[in-house]
């Protein structure tokens, strides 16, 4: 079934009954592709019916079991072929270093040097899937252009065929991927005569031939004697599924690396109880060869080999577990774990849908759910005492997962589920143990019945501990999140007072390094006839830095209310800091305003000058006379400054992160903000502040806080 995407709204192809086509379209058009750029691998994604994922249909060149973590992908995730779809364009990685910076996932299953291209398969108005295709490492780290035409012409011709059979309801069946044949058979048969069989059983060294899914299809005397297997039980096997101390992930990592580079590998390995053996292998698009010698100095390695009575151990669930570990490792908070588990883990295991229930004070709570027709039946259960009867509790108390591969199954363990029904068939609840600490449950639901064979319930298991991880550092992350903004909250004033003569306007903004707190502050002061504004920065992004700046803010707007002077002010104010002896400075900009006279008196510490447009749109940089930094010295003296303030001029006061970038002069970012100023200082103040605050407001990287205070005179 094929399931179409316009680009802005999804649609699916009709349910109508499997027609079969005379040839194998996807197939053809993957191997006519691959043959015209000389690629050696590829595959041919479509979109699945009625959600957004794109599913493997054919693959060719090497093994499906290489792509096994991208069978299923999300339309979001970040790999080549769903961004092909995403941004319909085509999508190149050059190599291994290209890769590992643009898809670190990928890159830390397969760090192997190889080339990429990614296309959609898609018309003007639909989208059907898309392809890649591979190169060895040896590839020019640019695509050609020759190349680029012939993909993206194969691929509008692939999407015109879909495009047809959909409309002739010609539902594409299933087709094989593309392998090489495969010959298991005897020597003389593998070599094509006896004498070319003869001579290559003289060879004082081993030899082996193994086809594109590893299995040996000759093997001459030598290597046999040598890794102490007979020719027959080595035929038609994995080396490393059939000699016990080859089983070892690092050996098949080995010749992956092969096929996908193209490029001779090579390792050691330790035959009990003392012998090590070299085996370099050398690849073509059909297969390897691989000879096989006894290693010399190999002592000096100093590697320990697999030990006797290892468990098996694939190498497909180990790429599965570690492309989900760092899809995990980019969440930062609960929401951003559930969306990556939907994204990610959910396709990639075939299910359709997901909950993710925390546990907290005896009870589960849920986080989060995706893929539910109803959410109603997912938010019964929050709430649900750990105490009762339910799989999800179960897992949790036990710390054992739970597999259910029908509908029956639960329903007879668990006959309170009859009470709410819902529209799945297999269900895989993973309890989430983080730190020995019961996290919560993550419950994975399938559409259909599902088999949980015993590799992948262990392939599960290990992705609920991963998550487990991810939840707890992200539950930690949202506490602390919300910690800091709740004290940042109280800590600064929740709306500026409205005083006669004057209209005001500000904004903050926490840095995103540190705990999202710091120590900018503002306050504006109704005092009897007049007002007084302050501005100021307590060095640190940290809980120290916004409690002191809490003390420094109280501390100001008593010493104004007893009628302390401005310098006065200033003066008490760093008194107190030095007495506190929290061994932190703070900048401040302090002004008693009079707007009945027109006039403001300032006093500084240290503080970056304010801005003062006129009422003729020129603006000027108020350098104001002032002292050293709050904190310093206990005998400093503030001087004060007095400033005219004519109806319609805006004062603004700002701290050093509105201005402050790394590799930009200070005095250039002052004067582009005084340009902002003059500019659009007609408009409404809080217009005008956003104006100001211009792209800091959107940045994810602000390395300081950053305030702003705007004051206009009527």
């Amino acid at each position: 079934m094929v399931a179409v995407s316009d680009g802005h709204t999804s649609g699916q192809a009709p349910a109508t009954a499997r027609t079969r086509v005379g040839r194998p379209l996807l197939s053809l058009a993957l191997a006519s592709m691959m043959d015209e750029v000389h690629a050696h691998s590829g595959a041919v994604y479509l979109l699945a019916a009625e959600e957004p994922v794109l599913e493997m249909a054919v693959m060719a060149g090497l093994p499906r079991a290489f792509a096994a973590p991208w069978e299923r992908v999300g339309l979001s995730a970040p790999i080549p072929v769903a961004e092909a779809v995403r941004e319909r364009r085509l999508v190149w990685v050059g190599g291994e270093e290209d890769m590992a910076r643009r898809y670190p996932r990928i890159a830390v299953v397969l760090p192997y040097p190889f080339a990429l291209a990614a296309l959609p398969v898609a018309t003007a108005s639909t989208a059907y899937g898309a392809v890649f295709v591979t190169w060895p490492g040896s590839h020019p780290p640019q695509l050609s252009d020759r190349e680029r035409e012939h993909l993206t012409a194969a691929c509008d011709r692939l999407a015109l065929r879909l495009e047809r059979a959909l409309a002739e309801s010609r539902p594409l069946l299933p087709e094989p991927d593309l392998l090489a044949a495969n010959v298991v058979g005897g020597t003389a048969g593998t070599l094509g005569t006896v004498e070319a069989a003869r001579m290559v059983a003289r060879l004082p060294y081993g030899l082996c031939s193994l086809d594109l899914n590893g299995r040996v299809t000759f093997a001459n005397a030598a290597a046999a004697e040598l890794i102490g297997v007979p020719v027959s039980g080595l035929l038609g096997t994995q080396l490393w599924a059939s000699v016990p101390w080859l089983n070892d992930p690092v050996y098949e990592d080995r010749y992956r690396a092969a096929l996908i580079s193209q490029h001779t590998t090579s390792f050691v390995a330790l035959r009990p109880p003392g012998d090590w053996l070299s085996f370099r292998m050398y690849p073509n698009t059909t297969g390897l060869s691989v000879r096989v010698t006894r290693a010399r100095a190999v002592a000096e390695m100093n590697r320990t080999g697999p030990q006797p009575g290892d468990a098996p151990s694939r190498l497909v669930s180990i790429s599965q577990v570690l492309t989900l570990a760092g899809a995990l490792t980019e969440a930062v908070g609960v929401q951003d774990v559930v969306q990556l588990v939907a994204d990610e883990v959910v396709p990639a295991v075939g299910g359709q849908a997901l909950v993710v229930l925390g546990s907290r004070a005896g009870r589960l709570h849920v986080l989060g759910h995706r893929g539910y027709p109803d959410p109603h039946l997912v938010e019964r259960f929050d709430g649900l005492p750990l105490a009762e009867r339910t799989p999800g509790t179960h897992a949790l108390n036990t710390g054992v997962p739970a597999f259910f591969d029908s509908r029956q199954e639960l329903e007879r363990l668990y006959p309170s589920r009859l009470a709410t029904p819902d529209t799945f068939a297999a269900w895989a609840y993973l309890p989430l143990i983080a730190s020995g600490r019961p996290v919560g449950t993550c419950v994975l639901a399938y559409a259909e019945p599902h088999p949980f064979p015993a590799d992948e319930r262990a392939v599960l298991t290990s992705i609920g501990g991963l998550i487990a991880q991810a939840l707890e550092r992200a539950l930690l992350y949202d506490a602390k999140h919300q910690l800091a903004h709740g004290l940042q909250a109280a800590l600064l004033p929740h709306s500026l007072p409205r005083l006669p003569g004057i209209e005001a306007a500000s904004r903050y903004l926490p840095a995103t390094q540190g705990m999202d707190i710091g120590g900018d502050f503002y306050d504006l002061v109704p005092t009897q006839g007049v007002a007084a504004a302050v501005i100021g920065d307590v060095q640190g992004h940290n809980v120290t830095a916004a409690g002191l700046m809490g003390q420094i803010r109280t501390a100001v707007r008593a010493y104004t209310t007893v009628g302390q002077a401005p310098e006065e002010v200033m003066r008490s104010t760093n008194r107190l800091l030095i007495d506190l002896g929290v061994d932190l400075f703070a900048s401040c900009l302090y002004l008693r305003l009079d707007p009945a006279r027109g006039r403001a008196v300032m006093a500084r510490a240290g503080h970056p000058p304010p801005l003062l447009r006129r009422p003729d749109g020129k603006v000027r940089v108020l350098d104001l006379a002032g002292g050293p930094l709050l904190g310093i010295d206990g005998l400093a003296v503030y001087p004060t400054t007095g400033v005219d303030l004519a109806p319609g001029s805006v004062l603004a006061l700002y701290t050093d992160g509105l201005i402050e970038s790394p590799g930009v002069d200070i005095e250039d970012a002052l004067a582009e903000l005084g340009e902002r100023l003059g500019a659009a200082g007609e408009l409404p103040l809080d217009e005008l502040a956003d104006r100001l605050i211009g792209d800091r407001a959107g940045t994810q990287e602000r390395i300081d806080d950053v305030a702003l205070l705007l004051l206009r005179a009527r």
